[in-house]
């Protein structure tokens, strides 16, 4: 029997850098909201449930939701769609917490960013069967100016040396800031291992906040 697949979907952030009223991840791409598409993603690789993490315009986000996954169910996959209030936002590790209560030990969760929308379903289908219901696996690219990205850190120079950590931009060295290598956002890892290591997480970093990323040093512990 194939591991069930529960989808997070990271949507609360306000997007004050794209100075609107309307929650970012409702804005449009395409004829649809970045959210509609990502909802798409998560019915495409079969997810079971998918947990929407709301916060700023939560109202209207929740709302809005209902009317992308009618849009993206099919006839053999039926989303069950669920959402958790992020209130206060204390980083990524403290929003994907929020969905812990509405996750099954049995399953893979797949964490993807409402804000991302035109990720393949062949790229997260690819994801998911690296993470094998055993290992964290994570999505990333080499970008020309990774400013403002996570870092990934790995154990020497090859493309193939293990992960050892993510680092945000604003905790990074000199050095690390030079590293092109960065996280998308998207990860999956086997729930019952998520559930132990987000019990884990602190906040003492530059923002003060509880990140995702710093799962991976349990990871790779």
């Amino acid at each position: 029997m194939a591991t069930p697949i529960d989808v997070v979907i990271m949507a609360a952030g306000k997007g004050t850098r794209m100075k609107s009223s309307l929650p970012k991840v409702l804005h449009r791409l395409g004829g649809k909201a970045l959210l509609a598409h990502v909802i798409e993603c998560a019915a495409s690789v079969s997810a079971r449930k998918a947990v929407v993490i709301t916060g700023h315009g939560a109202e209207t986000v929740e709302a809005a939701c209902h009317g992308f996954t009618q849009a993206a169910a099919s006839p053999d996959s039926k989303l069950d769609l669920k959402f958790a209030r992020q209130e206060p936002q204390l980083g990524t590790g403290h929003a994907v917490q929020q969905a812990l209560p509405l996750l099954a030990d049995d399953g893979v969760t797949l964490v993807l960013s409402g804000d991302v929308p035109l990720t393949q379903p062949a790229t997260l289908e690819a994801l998911i069967a690296q993470c094998d219901g055993q290992r964290l696996a994570l999505l990333t690219l080499t970008m020309a100016d990774p400013t403002g990205y996570g870092r990934i850190v790995r154990a020497g120079t090859e493309a193939s040396a293990q992960v050892r950590a993510i680092v945000e931009h604003k905790d990074a060295s000199a050095a690390q800031r030079e590293i092109r290598e960065i996280y998308s956002g998207i990860m999956a890892v086997p729930t019952r291992l998520l559930r132990a290591w987000l019990a884990r997480l602190d906040n003492k970093n530059a923002q003060g906040e509880y990140y995702l990323t710093d799962i991976v040093k349990f990871a790779v512990a």
